[in-house]
């Protein structure tokens, strides 16, 4: 897809810190929906992010109960990224079961998303709270009994006046956005690493912000 080859330079590396209660994100889940129909839609623009942050990396997917598993090593550490593939109203199931192997927590675990409510290329990163009314991250929230899961929120820009945001979401990206998509792509793959390398505080302090 051409927006993630826009997003595929190089990643600075990320000094391994973060705070001493702070265990780490151990899994990075990408949202979106199955199929080519839904390649380069709004909606999937959190696996596109997932796929990007894995530019530069050597990376081998293999298949998880209802999902794509990558494992990969961001500043020395062994990270895994799933893509749920069933739908998006089903996403809290693979994450479900990912989890109950017990080596992970839900507060280890970062959601990556879309988001309509804020504008196209703002990142938002927060530890806890509702879902939104998104609905892959109600089924997240549902099947692992908590909201205490961190999400990055990737705006999207808002529908225009009069489309239903069902439809809206489900649509391509316009040419017009294309530069501002890569961009965004390119940042919440740094978001991500730095969320993984340095720990959530810090990927809230430097992404956690709107462009200009």
């Amino acid at each position: 897809m051409a927006l993630l080859r826009k997003a595929s330079r190089r990643l600075p590396s990320i000094l391994p810190w973060r705070t001493p209660t702070e265990r780490g994100i151990g899994l990075v889940v990408g949202l979106g929906n199955p199929g080519a129909r839904y390649d380069g839609t709004r909606h999937n623009i959190g696996y596109e992010a997932v796929t990007a942050v894995l530019a530069e990396r050597p990376f081998a997917p293999r298949h998880f109960d209802g999902g794509i598993l990558v494992d990969a090593e961001f500043s020395g550490r062994r990270v895994s990224l799933l893509r749920p593939t069933g739908y998006m109203n089903r996403s809290g199931d693979a994450v479900r079961r990912f989890l109950a192997g017990g080596r992970l927590r839900p507060a280890d675990t970062l959601v990556v998303c879309d988001d309509y409510a804020l504008p196209l290329g703002a990142i938002r990163t927060r530890r806890r709270g509702s879902d939104g009314g998104h609905n892959g991250l109600a089924s997240v929230f549902g099947a692992l009994g908590t909201t205490d899961v961190p999400r990055m929120r990737l705006g999207i820009g808002a529908p225009p006046a009069g489309e239903d945001p069902a439809d809206y979401v489900l649509a391509p990206f316009g040419k017009r956005e294309t530069d501002d998509v890569a961009d965004l792509l390119e940042r919440a793959a740094l978001a991500i690493e730095a969320a993984i390398g340095n720990g959530l505080d810090a990927a809230m302090n430097r992404y956690n912000r709107t462009p200009a």
